[in-house]
């Protein structure tokens, strides 16, 4: 059933919800790995990763509501429940318990660049698709990869 109609025709339509949905997906995984870090963090850097780990579950969580509604604008229903995020998510995670803060720099600095790889993918194949979900997949980049190159920051000086 249909109850929101799309302004896309079909094939565009496939391209973009799978490139949505999927970006939804990463989005909200951030937030929780975010969090899971901001609340096991430990170590001598742990207020400024503390308040930098709110900065990204902040930023994830408005994106996520921003592509939830593009999707639902388009009539292609969001999916963020639990278990269908729990099911397709796949960027790499904090360990269970205590983590260190240069352990949780170098997560999220992992899982950031991983989110930062799809969503590139997902950038390039919109193009034709949708320049306006395009537009919007850029701008989730560009916060994404400002959040990154902070966490990255903090690992220096390291040896490259």
């Amino acid at each position: 059933m249909t109850v929101v109609k799309s302004t896309l025709p079909e094939p565009a339509r496939q391209v973009v919800g799978d490139a949505l949905q999927s970006t939804l997906v990463d989005l909200l995984g951030l937030s929780l790995i975010g969090k899971q870090a901001h609340w096991n963090l430990v170590g001598p850097r742990f207020r400024s990763i503390h308040l930098q780990l709110d900065e990204v579950v902040s930023a994830a969580r408005e994106f996520s509501d921003t592509v939830a509604e593009r999707a639902a604008a388009l009539g292609l229903p969001p999916d963020g429940r639990p278990e269908t995020i729990a099911s397709a998510f796949t960027l790499p995670a904090p360990k269970d318990g205590w983590v260190r803060d240069t352990e949780v720099v170098e997560v999220m600095v992992e899982s950031l660049e991983t989110a930062i790889g799809r969503l590139r993918e997902r950038i390039e194949a919109t193009d034709k698709a949708d320049p306006v979900t395009q537009d919007l997949l850029i701008s989730v980049t560009a916060e994404l990869e400002k959040q990154r190159w902070m966490f990255d920051a903090e690992n220096w000086p390291k040896d490259r």
